[in-house]
């Protein structure tokens, strides 16, 4: 299981990312577990899950905290993204709290920053704070979260909205509703697409079904699920508190799922049969 065998998806730019990352939401909130949750984060990149997915809103900047401290001598191994709440994504609000959560995070940079999800602020306000920071050079690229293709669409035609890097959204194999739209659009734009809750918060592992698929691969059941988004060609950042969740999240790169497989997952999974508005956790 060596980092250099992790796989990568392509940003827009050309630029190659783990396609398994990690995922920091509810990390940070409980002092009991602060050592634990930094030792999970460090290995996690030393097994080549170098995505680091945080956010503003997490732990009112707990998990950022909790980031910076984990990772502030090994910034340049980190490919580290963290969002902007909508409250906040006015053009100066936008710059405010991007600098706010790179003080958290102890780095002069992020590589990626999203819009958590779309609020009151036009798209245009939070665009033009993006532009700020990426000539200010406290940004690589900026992306999305939870917008849906009417909301892509419209972003798009907006000027500078075709620098569009990635959307994240809630995907798993319970919710498969961005297949029928979102997700060819986005591959037809060449934005990437990243996965949150790519297990649905565990509450898949208590389904039979991926039970029995990880049974018959020698796997588990996490492990199947993290295999299926990856081979869908989407990133996933699935939160793991310890290091030996950590270690069971890292197995599902090297997994490959065998047509049976997946035809047993379609038919406990059905894909959508047409249009399903963007669901949101």
């Amino acid at each position: 299981m060596s980092a250099e065998s992790a796989r990568t998806v392509a940003l827009p730019s050309g630029e190659e990312i783990a396609a398994l990352g990690q995922g920091t939401w509810y990390l940070g909130e409980d002092p009991a577990r602060r050592e634990q949750e930094i030792a999970a984060l460090r290995l996690g990149v030393d097994l080549g899950m170098t995505v680091v997915d945080t956010a503003e809103m997490y732990g009112d900047g707990a998990a950022e905290e909790l980031v910076g401290e984990a990772l502030r001598v090994r910034r340049d191994e980190v490919f580290l993204v963290s969002k902007v709440l909508p409250g906040h994504a006015d053009r100066k609000g936008t710059v405010a709290a991007c600098e706010g959560s790179l003080r958290r995070l102890r780095t002069e940079r992020l590589d990626l920053y999203l819009l958590h999800w779309r609020g009151r602020w036009p798209l245009e306000e939070t665009l033009a704070g993006f532009t700020d920071l990426m000539e200010a050079e406290k940004i690589r690229y900026w992306g999305v979260s939870n917008l849906d293709v009417d909301d892509m669409a419209e972003l798009t035609t907006l000027p500078g909205g075709d620098a569009t890097a990635v959307d994240q959204v809630l995907y798993n194999l319970s919710r498969r509703g961005i297949e029928w739209d979102l997700l060819p659009w986005c591959r037809e734009a060449g934005v990437t697409v990243m996965a949150y809750s790519p297990i649905e918060q565990a509450r898949l592992l208590k389904v039979e079904a991926l039970d029995a698929v990880a049974r018959a691969l020698g796997a588990t059941p996490a492990q199947v699920a993290l295999a299926w988004v990856l081979a869908q060609g989407v990133a996933a950042i699935p939160r793991a508190g310890s290091p030996d969740h950590v270690r069971e999240n890292r197995g599902a790169v090297d997994l490959h799922l065998p047509a049976e497989a997946l035809d047993a997952l379609d038919e406990a999974f059905p894909p959508p049969r047409g249009p399903t508005p963007l669901e949101m956790l």
